[in-house]
């Protein structure tokens, strides 16, 4: 049974962990802080990897326009540092015992940028929106669950599900649940997405058409002792060596992803580079509709055929662990399985007893990335002891997502092998493993271009999701993990490192196991 999650405690941790330090700094020209007076103007320039789509968090499907959205909006819960769920915009919450009514108490005395409250109808009039179908939102997925929102009093709200859904504070807490102030909906329709209202610590300003977002301090925020920076600006830096060229010279304060070759160099004294384990998932599916990778021997063959601790080294310069599950470590329910060993000989004598020692030829598709080229020429090469002719085959985002997500059926698919990747930004094992694993997740439903089922993975996956219970849905992954490794419909490779770069200044400015950012304890000395 769910036990009511009071977060007050939790949120006067949060609060006290954010206190004020004395800080110093005036803006150079670039913008970057420099030594000055206490008290000094605190602007800071983040540089990026690449444009930004929308600020629309419900329309958003990728984690960089999800940063740059968690500085003006929040959610009814969010993630630490950790992906552990807190508080935000709810004090609390319970559930019944099935997982079917969700109910929420809200925190009072929050107000909207625009100055209107937040409420039970704010947050209602932002769940009707994300989870009607006919405003086909690309977020409609998570919260395609939900039946009915109902206002109890002005400060409880109750979500109502259609079927049980134990996995749903985790979907809450997702960046695609971040609410938007009604006023602004309503005056702005789609045009949201240019610039939204939320109850952020900072409200949006401008995004000019060199593609530069600019945030500014919102006075007005319910926690008095943030925010810390009185403005922050984002420039898409797509070039490797400008973006870290940037905070060389005092350009910016803090940059995204830095490439692995390039870490060396920026570690000096104004500035420091910091890298963690993500639950980022990297690997290799195939397609097991298609032969030769009907045969379990076929998949187990590729699986040791590959030396995971190589490729690791070669296209992340060792940034970056081996994966030991079909999710990362820091995801909840997750469950190590014991990695296939590199054994070439083992390979060579499972592809006989399948009648393929000759060989065979393939083709393995990914995007047209510099790391994820490396990836399919390192597993080209491994197979070619096997014999397999494997042709790599980069692509423009766009047409690769057709090519995969786009196929009515099964039979109808063109995919033979992916190498790809997968970040559960709900930080819970449902969203890491269903919609690219379980049976009803072939395209277009998801994204299971494996096109593997197996009955008792599909079932659990369900059991799952249909109990509170905490030991019974820990049980019931253990289970699907396991199943899932030994049927190897894939070749998991590795749970690539989030990499950064800050002045030394600054502190609690991460990006977050999922690779997104975070600014929730961000002070500046």
């Amino acid at each position: 049974m769910f036990k009511r999650r009071s977060f007050i405690l939790l949120s006067m941790l949060l609060v006290l962990s954010l206190i004020l330090v004395a800080c110093s700094g005036e803006k150079s020209s670039e913008g970057s802080s420099s030594k000055g007076n206490s008290g000094a103007k605190k602007d800071l320039v983040v540089a990026v990897s690449a444009n930004f789509v929308t600020l629309d968090p419900h329309d958003s499907n990728n984690t960089l326009d999800n940063s740059v959205q968690k500085t003006m909006m929040e959610g009814l819960l969010g993630f630490d540092k950790d992906m552990k769920v807190i508080p935000k915009l709810a004090e609390s919450y319970e559930a019944n015992d099935d997982a079917t009514e969700f109910t929420f108490k809200l925190r009072k005395g929050v107000k909207f940028q625009d100055g209107t409250d937040f409420n039970a109808d704010a947050v209602k009039v932002n769940f009707d929106r994300i989870s009607n179908p006919d405003n086909a939102l690309k977020r409609y997925s998570l919260f395609s669950n939900i039946k009915e929102t109902t206002v109890i009093d002005d400060y409880t709200v109750k979500f109502t599900l259609k079927e049980s859904f134990a996995a749903m504070v985790n979907n809450f807490a997702h960046p695609s649940a971040m609410i938007h102030s009604p006023k602004s909906l309503e005056e702005k329709k789609k045009e949201v997405s240019k610039g939204p209202v939320g109850t952020g610590p900072y409200e949006f300003v401008s995004w000019d058409s060199s593609d530069i977002i600019k945030v500014k301090k919102f006075d007005g925020y319910w926690n008095a002792d943030g925010p810390k920076a009185d403005s922050i600006t984002f420039k898409p830096v797509p070039e490797n060596g400008a973006r870290t060229a940037m905070i060389q010279t005092g350009e910016a304060d803090f940059v995204y992803p830095v490439p692995t070759e390039q870490i060396d160099s920026l570690k000096n004294s104004d500035v420091s580079v910091e890298n963690n384990p993500s639950i980022v998932v990297n690997y290799l599916s195939m397609n097991v509709k298609k032969k030769p990778f009907d045969d379990i021997r076929v998949r187990q063959a590729l699986n040791y055929a590959i030396d995971k601790e190589a490729l690791i080294q070669v296209v992340y310069n060792g940034y970056a662990s081996q994966a030991t599950s079909v999710i990362g470590k820091q995801v909840k329910f997750y469950s190590e399985q014991e990695p296939f060993a590199y054994d070439v000989e083992k390979a060579k004598a499972l592809l006989k007893e399948a009648g393929l020692e000759k060989g065979f030829k393939t083709k393995v598709w990914a995007t047209n990335s510099s790391n994820y080229i490396k990836a399919m020429e390192f597993i080209q090469q491994s197979l070619a002891e096997l014999k397999i002719d494997l042709e790599v085959v980069p692509m423009e985002s766009g047409t690769l997502d057709s090519s995969l997500w786009s196929v009515d059926k099964p039979e109808d698919s063109k995919v033979e092998l992916y190498f790809g990747g997968w970040s559960p930004s709900t930080g819970e094992a449902d969203w890491g493993i269903r919609p690219l694993l379980g049976g009803d997740s072939f395209p277009p439903n998801s994204y299971n271009i494996s096109y593997y089922s197996n009955e008792k993975v599909n079932k659990l996956l369900k059991d799952a999701l249909a109990t509170s219970d905490e030991g019974a849905r820990t049980k019931a992954y253990n289970e699907i993990q396991s199943t899932i490794w030994n049927d190897v419909p894939w070749v998991a490779v590795s749970n690539p490192d989030t990499i950064f770069a800050k002045k030394k200044n600054i502190n609690g400015m991460v990006l977050l196991p999922d690779g997104s950012l975070s600014i929730d304890q961000l002070t500046i000395e």
